[in-house]
């Protein structure tokens, strides 16, 4: 094994993606992948009862989108007035519909290199088959791998 391939100045980056949600749109969205650090901060933020009963699934995923748009510039003062909201989240919840919003996590879980599909992980947040220890920091990987038959609790 060839260590030189896995120093960071030789492992590339995920690219950008266009994602066209809907006709509405002149242009398309842009969406690129994150780190698992980002993610676990964005999942942090969204635990419940301190983190035992899992996350917040909605706020997670609306998180995640905002996090992995690029184009349009989600903190835009402009744009967030237009639509009449303060912050990246809620932007997107107001401009997309519901299908315009799945499309969208369609193409964020792609980015990321998920390998169960946004809906099925969201159910999975949900219905607290996820669960946590009280210092875990990735409380959804368990449920990820579980669509592989691998392990769906933290030891």
């Amino acid at each position: 094994m060839d260590l030189q391939a896995f120093l960071r100045e030789n492992v590339g980056g995920p690219e950008d993606r266009e994602v066209r949600v809907s006709g509405r749109f002149a242009e398309p969205f842009v969406v690129r992948g994150i780190t698992e650090e980002e993610n676990a901060g964005l999942r942090a933020g969204c635990r419940k009862n301190g983190g035992l009963d899992g996350v917040d699934a909605d706020r997670y995923l609306a998180r995640l989108a905002a996090a992995c748009v690029v184009s349009p510039d989600l903190e835009n003062a402009a744009l967030q007035r237009s639509w009449g909201v303060m912050g990246a989240e809620a932007l997107l919840k107001r401009m997309l519909s519901p299908g315009e919003f799945a499309k969208l996590l369609e193409a964020v879980q792609e980015v990321c290199g998920f390998d169960v599909a946004v809906r099925e992980m969201a159910e999975q947040l949900k219905n607290g088959s996820c669960k946590a220890t009280k210092n875990s920091t990735t409380p959804t990987t368990p449920c990820m791998n579980a669509a592989s038959g691998r392990e769906n609790s933290r030891p």
